[in-house]
């Protein structure tokens, strides 16, 4: 199959190791330094040589704030038949362009990147392929997971920004309060330096990222959660309630269960 990715970033690269040996691929980025260690695949700078390749599946790796603007450009340069993808982690706005663009599509998650994530051994790692959309291209990427080891979940876009917005939100907004307030440590205990490791990861991760996670729509309702939550905690802990924390504790301790 001719493939061609757009974006040649962390994902993109990923997928173009991941799809260079079996399938015809090229990469078209705007950027010709972004292209320098790319290899075994066709490098594209300019739209005329998408026109010349005719890819057959077109996966838009880019960040999400300009997914639609580049599906844009490159849509007038593929053929009709020609499948559309996105992997973008929040997918508000995407039905609704797929509808409008009368093109084929299929759109997916991997939830995974390359902060925590071994590339090489994804077997514990998770991907989402949304139920809406092409049903080959749907196959295309269900196979393509399933030989990665990756547990595959199918939702339809709504269900998926909701599950982000819980799985990603809560865990990154989390992060941001710990690292808000805390201060060195001259001797930090091993809970501390456990948290300190995910923290250097998630403020690792490119700011495009944070941002289209907590600037999803669905993610204040979650935050939101959180915020009733230190408020009960705090009035157990100003009130020294021992039976209070104590239901508590058995409370969050069934959620992790």
């Amino acid at each position: 199959m001719k493939i061609l990715i757009l974006g040649a970033g962390k994902m993109g690269s990923f997928f173009t190791d991941l799809l260079s040996f079996d399938h015809d691929t090229a990469v078209y980025d705007i950027h010709p330094e972004s292209l320098r260690f790319i290899y075994h695949t066709q490098r594209f700078t300019s739209l005329e040589e998408i026109d010349a390749f005719k890819p057959e599946l077109c996966i838009n790796c880019v960040t999400l704030k300009h997914t639609l603007d580049v599906f844009a450009q490159v849509i007038p340069h593929l053929s009709a038949d020609c499948i559309i993808s996105d992997i973008a982690s929040v997918k508000t706005g995407l039905k609704e362009f797929y509808e409008q663009s009368g093109m084929r599509y299929v759109s997916t998650h991997p939830m995974f990147g390359p902060t925590f994530a071994n590339l090489g051994q994804l077997s514990k790692e998770n991907a989402i392929i949304i139920s809406e959309g092409d049903y080959m291209g749907r196959i295309f990427f269900r196979d393509l997971y399933q030989r990665l080891g990756l547990n595959i979940c199918e939702y339809t876009f709504e269900e998926h920004d909701e599950t982000v917005a819980y799985s990603l939100g809560i865990p990154f907004v989390s992060t941001f309060v710990f690292c808000a307030v805390m201060r060195h440590q001259d001797a930090p205990g091993t809970t501390f330096k456990r948290h300190m490791r995910i923290a250097r990861g998630v403020l690792g991760e490119d700011d495009t990222l944070l941002r289209e996670i907590l600037f999803n729509p669905r993610t204040t309702g979650q935050v939101s959660k959180i915020r009733d939550e230190l408020k009960e905690l705090i009035g157990i802990i100003d009130s020294k309630d021992e039976a209070a924390f104590a239901a508590y504790l058995n409370k969050i301790r069934a959620n992790i269960k």
